[in-house]
């Protein structure tokens, strides 16, 4: 494809997307599949107009998902309640940890015994597909930080941490593999990747947000006609955070969706505000002033980083479709989707939030939609840029788009009607 011609499929896609929002929102389907869709027309599943090959251009797609992760994890942590409380977070924090761990054990197995593939390959692919995805499950995202609904919270924030606790899985791999140190007895692996570099990111991504927080608001307070350029500001914060984290060998995408978490607490807690932007009670208000709204760079920030990661989403589901052959589709590559979707990941999260209050149809959901998209593309990406030998590469990669692919048509169609019904459920019930 030409350059023109680019510029004509990506002018008339975000046409088209612009002008049917409201129309999609009433049907089936997403965004995302329409995207695919376009992929599978122009790409070798249909007129050929482009190929584009994940191997050779691997680089290229590392950085363009690392991106992509970077500014949604951004977004979903923005909307995160505040104040931050375990009795909260409990739920997601144990689909995020141990629910992505049993995840990653029961594909590794999978690949191991049925894909044949060496069990070094078969830990990296269960790290690869476990996480769910921040990028591609906005059907099923909070839709802000006032959003009641306890489904979407928690798998919102299961995807915000689980970006970064897939990490250590994905540094075991590829050490089983010879391409990473893992020490004696894997006690490198433990420190370093597990316990230094996942308590760093977190660390980071705290005292990063609330440095940004705490100085918006005393500029604010010192210099009254202080203005800032939000949306800077918040791509200044996730560029700050990671690379800090990458500077000390911390997994950055903990350090952002921390950090974005840690802005809105502290903009909230500083203004003497409360979770649905109460204004601060008369006693609270200062010398008798009738209380201002506050710009905060949380939300001014949100819209367009929002904007950034449709475009980003675009581009990237659009690659996915024109990377695929009509033979990807092997019985292989499906049944390790359908061992995804239907046994590993409800098996998972029904373990893994036993001890829970979470009600059986919340699990049930929960279970279903564990969408994989970007997040799995980055991490195979960054396998491969470490040395990946090119035959498992090559196999990883077939499978891991056929799971992507099938994950945003399945995951699509469904998501709709199935939260439609848990709502209707939960109203039948109250």
């Amino acid at each position: 494809m030409t350059t023109a011609t680019w510029f004509i499929l990506l002018g008339s896609l975000l046409l088209v997307v612009g002008f049917t929002a409201s129309y999609i929102k009433t049907v089936p389907a997403t965004s995302a599949m329409v995207y695919l869709f376009i992929g599978f027309v122009v790409g070798p599943m249909g007129f050929g107009l482009f190929h584009f090959n994940p191997l050779e251009e691997s680089a290229l797609l590392e950085l363009l998902t690392e991106i992509a992760v970077l500014i949604s994890l951004y977004c979903a942590g923005v909307k995160m309640p505040a104040p931050v409380t375990f009795k909260r977070w409990r739920n997601p924090l144990q689909l995020a940890v141990v629910s992505m761990t049993l995840t990653v054990g029961l594909v590794a197995l999978f690949g191991y015994y049925w894909l044949a593939l060496p069990l070094g390959a078969a830990v990296l692919l269960g790290a690869v597909v476990a996480p769910t995805d921040p990028v591609l499950a906005t059907e099923v995202q909070v839709r802000h930080a006032d959003d009641p609904d306890r489904l979407r919270f928690a798998l919102t924030c299961e995807a915000g941490i689980n970006d970064g606790s897939a990490f250590p899985f994905v540094m075991l791999g590829l050490g089983l593999l010879g391409l990473h140190e893992l020490g004696d007895d894997g006690l490198r692996w433990l420190v370093v990747d597990v316990v230094w570099a996942t308590g760093a990111g977190i660390g980071i991504g705290v005292l990063a947000g609330y440095a940004v927080g705490w100085l918006v608001q005393k500029l604010r307070t010192t210099y009254i006609s202080s203005e800032f350029l939000e949306s800077f500001l918040g791509l200044g914060l996730i560029a700050f955070a990671y690379g800090i984290s990458l500077l000390v060998s911390a997994w950055g995408f903990l350090a952002v969706f921390s950090a974005a978490v840690a802005l809105r607490h502290t903009e909230l807690k500083l203004a003497g505000l409360k979770q649905r932007y109460e204004a601060p009670t008369s006693g609270e208000t200062q010398s008798g002033d009738a209380p201002q709204a506050i710009a905060h760079v949380h939300q001014s920030s949100l819209v367009f980083n929002e904007h950034l990661e449709r475009l980003a989403e675009i581009v990237l589901v659009l690659l996915i479709g024109g990377s695929l052959f009509w033979d990807s589709w092997s019985w292989r590559a499906v049944g390790f989707a359908a061992f995804l979707f239907f046994i590993a990941r409800p098996i998972s999260v029904h373990i893994g939030l036993l001890g829970t209050n979470a009600p059986m149809r919340m699990r049930n959901l929960a279970g279903w939609f564990g969408v994989r998209g970007i997040g799995s593309l980055y991490y195979l990406m960054y396998a491969i840029q470490h040395g990946l030998p090119k035959a498992i590469a090559l196999d990883l990669i077939h499978l891991t788009l056929v799971v992507v692919a099938l994950s945003i048509l399945v995951h699509g169609v469904s998501v709709k009607p199935a939260i439609a019904r848990f709502w209707r459920s939960r109203k039948s019930v109250n």
